[in-house]
């Protein structure tokens, strides 16, 4: 059974009881899974490198916590993301995912090019919560420049024939333009996305023609997949809620990538 549906399997059978409790108030409630958390603890010895003490979300933010707040909204399970460029904080994560049964997987952060990705990525994977990598605009990382390092592709396509994934971070035209690469390069390779509501598109019209080329390239490979993650944008320095403000970006990105993607 594919991964996926054991976590379709997972989701149903955790969210009966949440489910039952919310039904008459919200009769349509469906189980939800959140692909896209973070977690972390400031308070831990010497700190996190994100985010910043300055910032007000810095705080512990852990799995209870995440769960007495999304519960309320069907969410039974997530995949958490890790926010961390530091090698042992891989374990930490998956640590923390072991020891409470909502968090469903872990994406880690390994640099493929590291002579001990290999010896790291299969101590990881010893799991089955470790789901993969991310990979991209963060800890100031360029994904199109990186890709020619030497052994950086070899990583890649040793995460492919692990099964494993490959997260984007943060995206732009650039790094969509270094996902396509990828993509043609290592074309089993399964590869997810994040925040592409979010991508800033080009205004130049041959800049733009070619973002929409390589997305339309992209969603041409079954193994390329893309999170409706960091959709909410400030205008003015004021949070949109209008949802009509976003129908057509998104309406734009599932025309081209539909329902399986």
């Amino acid at each position: 059974m594919k991964r996926r549906d054991l976590l379709k399997l997972a989701a149903i059978s955790a969210a009966a009881p949440v489910v039952q409790q919310l039904a008459p108030a919200q009769p349509e409630l469906l189980p939800v899974i959140d692909a896209h958390i973070h977690l972390f603890d400031p308070l831990r010895p010497g700190g996190v490198p994100w985010p910043d003490k300055t910032d007000p979300i810095c705080k512990p933010t852990l799995p209870e916590r995440y769960m007495d707040m999304a519960k309320r909204f069907g969410v039974v399970g997530a995949i958490a993301i890790e926010c961390s460029p530091l090698k042992s904080d891989n374990q930490w994560l998956l640590n923390v995912a072991i020891n409470h049964p909502a968090i469903v997987g872990i994406v880690g952060d390994l640099l493929p090019d590291a002579s001990d990705f290999q010896a790291d990525l299969d101590r990881l994977h010893e799991s089955p919560l470790f789901l993969g990598i991310r990979y991209g605009n963060i800890w100031n990382r360029d994904l199109y420049a990186d890709m020619d390092k030497p052994g950086f592709m070899d990583g890649l396509k040793y995460l492919a024939a692990s099964g494993l994934v490959l997260d984007s971070a943060n995206p732009d035209p650039r790094l969509i333009s270094a996902i396509r690469r990828i993509s043609d390069q290592v074309p089993d390779l399964r590869i997810v996305v994040d925040h592409l509501p979010h991508a800033p598109i080009p205004t130049e019209p041959a800049a733009r023609d070619a973002y929409w080329a390589n997305l339309r390239a992209l969603a041409q490979n079954p193994h390329v997949f893309i999170k409706l993650s960091e959709i909410p944008v400030l205008v003015s320095g004021k949070l949109e809620t209008n949802p009509h403000f976003y129908q057509a970006p998104l309406d734009a990105i599932w025309n081209v990538f539909g329902e399986d993607h």
